[in-house]
């Protein structure tokens, strides 16, 4: 592999980890936002991203969190929690 090739996948990698840490913060919020009914306030775009990472679903004409979205919550609260216990 070439380093020109090397270096754009590379990238690549890094975009995506970058989306998928963004969208790891926002879900707690879009979670909220699901449990006070309030799912048209969350972009249309971050709804397809939690879909495609398979963290939401459409459930009976509306959104729920996946098995796998609760986790990724619980996981994001526990880290929230450490980090404000380390202050």
């Amino acid at each position: 592999m070439s380093k020109a090739a090397k270096g754009i996948l590379e990238a690549s990698l890094k975009e995506e980890a970058e989306r998928k840490e963004r969208l790891r913060q926002a879900l707690p919020a879009a979670e909220e936002l699901l449990r006070t009914r309030q799912a048209g306030l969350i972009a249309a775009r971050e709804i397809e991203e939690f879909i495609a990472l398979n963290w939401l679903e459409w459930h009976g004409g509306s959104l729920k969190l996946t098995v796998t979205g609760s986790n990724v919550v619980s996981q994001s609260r526990a880290n929230s929690t450490k980090l404000a216990d380390q202050r």
